[in-house]
């Protein structure tokens, strides 16, 4: 593994007793632990600016940039009877997503752009959003959120039929090593239909498509 970046199971590898810890009992270890580092670091944590930091990290790690990872904190997808019989693709596209890359805990920032067909089901637009955010609060690889994602719908839709396409920067290559900061990343996963070069083209074509909020 190491620097070659290996892929391994579409689920975030996590340790049996992962939630076994409050968040509280975390968030107090997690203090101790970057507090330390910034003492390894040489920083001088008696300073008005530095002495709350280790606090504030370890909330941010648990609580919100991280807060992914606890099964509790999925959001509830409310699905509905597709009463219109609408039969084509529903795109949405251009959600935000910041994510934090798990080979050197830098951030990942980007757009998703997710589509699907129904297949008698619908779930509200929202839902899509909070799904793309809940996956991207998680130490990531760009390929692993991706078939979060697309995974995730499909089972709350009852349907393969769903795609999800990401763009995003990678800070670990754009703030450091090569330093390219024009690069990003591109990774896409097709299910059912739009396995199928056609469909898969629709739903590129919209995702290019100029709209009035552009």
């Amino acid at each position: 593994m190491g620097d070659n970046h290996v892929p391994g199971s579409t689920d975030t590898p996590l340790r049996p007793d992962a939630f076994d810890l409050s968040d509280i009992e975390k968030i107090d270890l997690i203090s101790k632990d970057v507090k330390h580092i910034m003492e390894v670091l040489g920083l001088d944590l008696t300073d008005d600016s530095l002495k709350g930091t280790p606090k504030r990290v370890a909330k941010m790690f648990v609580q919100e940039i991280f807060g992914g990872l606890h099964p509790d904190r999925k959001p509830k997808a409310s699905t509905f009877q597709n009463k219109y019989r609408y039969q084509e693709m529903l795109v949405e596209k251009n959600i935000t997503l910041y994510s934090t890359c798990e080979h050197h805990l830098l951030p990942i920032v980007g757009k998703a752009h997710i589509a699907y067909i129904s297949n008698g089901t619908v779930v509200g637009l929202s839902k899509m959003n909070r799904i793309v955010d809940y996956y991207a609060k998680r130490p990531q690889v760009q390929e692993r959120l991706t078939m979060q994602i697309v995974r995730e719908l499909q089972q709350i839709l009852n349907t393969e039929d769903v795609a999800c396409v990401i763009d995003a920067k990678h800070l670990c290559v754009n703030s450091r090593g090569i330093r390219d900061v024009d690069s990003s990343t591109i990774t896409s996963e097709y299910g059912g239909v739009f396995k199928n070069p056609e469909v898969r083209n629709e739903f590129l074509e919209y995702i290019h498509l100029d709209t009035a909020f552009q």
